[in-house]
């Protein structure tokens, strides 16, 4: 596993989560270029990893295969480390995800993390059209076993997928007598409850806890990952990143509206309207109710939002709640422009030591 130092004078890791945003009056084609403009910011301004997370049927995010993204992102980006946070798991077959990540281990030696969750990444109706059965997070637990083994090419004598191997990976390397040349992406458990936190400590595999999705007990959830965490051959001490919703601008006012249109894209989704990014003036211009102000108001809160002082503060809070190894800043509001601004604010804050290195070429 490959972890990165402190960033600048934070005494945890920065890194960056974006979902793709592609709000109202954004094509798909220009809300993808603005990921990748995003990942060049992060790149160039000294976060350690930049994922990205995979969402279905959502008019609001460009991002239905973040393995697709990683592969355009590696001859984008110079030296950040690329990945999915995540790979919904019950949506894929183990091989098939195996082979892919396999693929870009072998574009961007050293740089691919996968990351692995076990929801559907939309709602019911869309994760039956995904051909998921009604028991598929019953076995999740198993297909991350599998998926590593495919990864790893090491399935017990009498298994049933013994003979079968993920190409590229190591089996393929071996074919080719060439010694260590591909190790793999970096597994990592996704999630937002005590079962994900107790499944990434029995594998011991680094835990990624998502606090954007909601007020989710936190601090209990790593407290049982570290408490029950068995070391492992590629993990010796649990390892903690919590991900957390930002907004961050010099006018906390500024800041506030941004976080709104992600907020109003959440009530919107509860009233199965449709995960939909509004405008910041759209967004106060709607004549809500109170109870509907009230959850504008609660996800707008739950946002780190305001200038950057005020959300440093923020994450120094949740820092020494939680002890993470790792803080997350997922960014996604209506203005893409914001994200990028956003998170150089924060890299200027903490003192990110800025990339020079150019994107690499891809190839022989």
């Amino acid at each position: 596993m490959q972890f990165g130092q402190p960033s600048g004078t934070a005494p945890f890791v920065l890194s960056v989560l974006a979902i793709g945003s592609t709000g109202v009056g954004v094509t798909a084609s220009e809300g993808l270029a603005h990921t990748i403009a995003l990942a060049q910011t992060a790149d160039r301004t000294g976060y350690h990893r930049f994922w990205m997370s995979e969402h279905h049927a959502m008019p609001a995010a460009s991002i239905a295969a973040p393995q697709l993204m990683v592969a355009r992102l590696v001859g984008e980006t110079a030296r950040i480390r690329l990945g999915a946070g995540g790979i919904m798991l019950p949506n894929h077959a183990p091989l098939m995800v195996a082979e892919q990540f396999g693929m870009l281990e072998a574009l961007a030696p050293g740089r691919i993390d996968l990351g692995l969750g076990r929801a559907p990444g939309t709602d019911g109706a869309t994760a039956a059209a995904l051909r998921r059965g009604e028991d598929a997070n019953d076995h999740f637990p198993q297909h991350v076993v599998e998926l590593m083994g495919f990864l790893d090419d090491d399935f017990p004598a009498g298994h049933r997928y013994r003979g079968i191997h993920a190409v590229p990976g190591p089996w393929q390397a071996a074919q080719n007598r060439i010694d260590g040349a591909l190790s793999g992406p970096d597994v990592w458990i996704l999630g937002s409850s005590p079962y994900s936190a107790l499944l990434a400590a029995q594998l011991g595999r680094p835990y990624a806890f998502a606090l954007q999705f909601g007020d989710a007990d936190v601090a209990t959830a790593v407290r049982l990952y570290r408490e029950n965490f068995r070391p492992s051959d590629v993990l010796d001490r649990p390892y903690v990143l919590v991900s957390v919703p930002v907004a961050v601008a010099e006018n906390h006012e500024e800041a506030r509206r941004h976080a709104s249109t992600s907020a109003m894209a959440m009530l919107r989704m509860f009233q199965r309207k449709g995960y939909q990014l509004l405008t910041a003036d759209e967004v106060e211009a709607y004549p809500a109710t109170s109870r509907e102000q009230s959850i504008i108001d609660d996800y707008t809160h739950r946002s780190f939002h305001g200038t950057p002082a005020v959300v440093a503060d923020r994450l120094m809070q949740l820092y020494e709640r939680t002890g993470a190894d790792e803080l997350m800043l997922a960014v996604g509001g209506h203005s893409n422009t914001f994200d990028r601004n956003a998170i150089e604010l924060i890299a200027d804050y903490f003192g990110l030591p800025a990339s020079t290195s150019a994107a690499p070429s891809v190839g022989g």
